[in-house]
């Protein structure tokens, strides 16, 4: 199984986040219940590698009918304010 990359961030904030791309290795979306960007680190530091565009490296939402085991079967992913969350808008409920 590949890992879900992030197509796109939203997440403007984020000290991962540089023009909508998303430079963490890896993220972590949910609380089990709900698809929230765990890896969101809002400072001013910047972070990440700007040569690298992230991955999921786990889902813990099991109700999304992507997630196969705490894994991503997207091939990619949009994250971005659902609200005034930030979330993974590519989470479709089972």
């Amino acid at each position: 199984m590949n890992m879900a990359r992030v197509r796109e961030c939203g997440a403007i904030g984020c000290s991962y986040n540089t023009d909508n791309k998303c430079h963490a290795f890896a993220i972590t979306i949910g609380d089990t219940v709900h698809p929230t960007c765990d890896t969101l680190c809002q400072s001013i530091l910047k972070g990440g590698d700007s040569e690298v565009t992230a991955h999921v490296g786990a889902c813990k939402v099991a109700s999304c009918v992507h997630n196969s085991s705490l894994e991503c079967e997207c091939s990619e992913i949009e994250v971005g304010y659902q609200g005034s969350e930030v979330d993974c808008l590519s989470f479709e409920p089972e």
